[in-house]
């Protein structure tokens, strides 16, 4: 099994990849992972510098991308992305979902407002791109659509119980998603990251709360945002991936291996 193989097997050259939530942390390692397989990659996210810069970190890599902004609690934003992709390349082959809200607070504490901004974005966003980018795809004859989920998919945790419930219904919409697609020739999986340093989480990550999640995940470390770049390509993959649909990839340093 030499170079070529693993290139032919994994390669996406002459596609193009959506990452709704690419200048972030986590969409932004992905987004280096697709240019670099290959793929010519849209930033999507909701500030133009962020999103001018992750494209000029991805054209240094020598790869081909350019952004479009986006605010993902509008449906009409979402369909303008995919107008404005379309004038980028003549179709759109992957869709990743990755941008995500959270908040951390007591449940009691909690208020409407974090509720509906939360859901909004994490799971409303999610099944709005998945309708928008799905019908085009369909039409285009197939395509892969990966939804980031997350390790609060399987397990509730303390102070982010809005966003363990988006992201659960995240996986469950996945699923259903991937039935319903699955003879149209679109394969819909997800990534249930653990704990990186996205800025998401950050805000709720308290010395007690690392020490926490340290004695619960067998590897005793933090994941870097590289680390989610292979589960991605295999998911994405015409070949590699081909019959993969409907599932999940835990890249969680074993943490939901301890749990179950």
């Amino acid at each position: 099994m030499g170079a070529d193989y693993l290139k032919e097997m994994f390669g996406l050259e002459g596609q193009t990849a959506v990452v709704v939530g690419g200048a972030g942390v986590l969409g932004g390692a992905l987004c280096r992972g697709l240019v670099q397989a290959g793929a010519k990659v849209i930033v999507a996210d909701l500030m133009e510098e962020p999103c001018r810069k992750q494209v000029d970190e991805l054209t240094q890599l020598g790869g081909q991308a350019a952004y479009v902004v986006v605010d993902v609690t509008s449906r009409e934003s979402i369909e303008s992305l995919l107008a404005d992709s379309l004038k980028q390349s003549e179709r759109i082959e992957i869709l990743v979902n990755c941008a995500g809200v959270n908040a951390g607070n007591d449940f009691l504490d909690a208020t409407d407002q974090d509720w509906d901004r939360i859901m909004a974005i994490n799971l409303r966003a999610v099944f709005q791109a998945c309708q928008v980018f799905g019908r085009h795809m369909i039409q285009a004859g197939g395509g892969k659509i990966v939804n980031i989920g997350s390790v609060t998919s399987h397990l509730p945790l303390s102070r982010v119980w809005a966003y363990s419930a988006s992201k659960a219904a995240v996986l469950n919409l996945t699923r259903n998603v991937a039935q319903e697609f699955a003879e149209k020739g679109i394969r819909v999986n997800a990534i249930c990251p653990g704990f990186f340093p996205a800025e998401q989480n950050r805000k709720v990550l308290t010395q007690e709360r690392i020490d926490n999640i340290m004695h619960g995940t067998p590897m005793k470390r933090f994941g870097e945002p590289e680390e989610l770049i292979g589960a991605l390509l295999l998911l994405v993959s015409p070949i590699a991936g081909q019959f993969i649909t409907g599932t999940h990839i835990n890249v969680d340093g074993g943490f939901t291996a301890a749990w179950f």
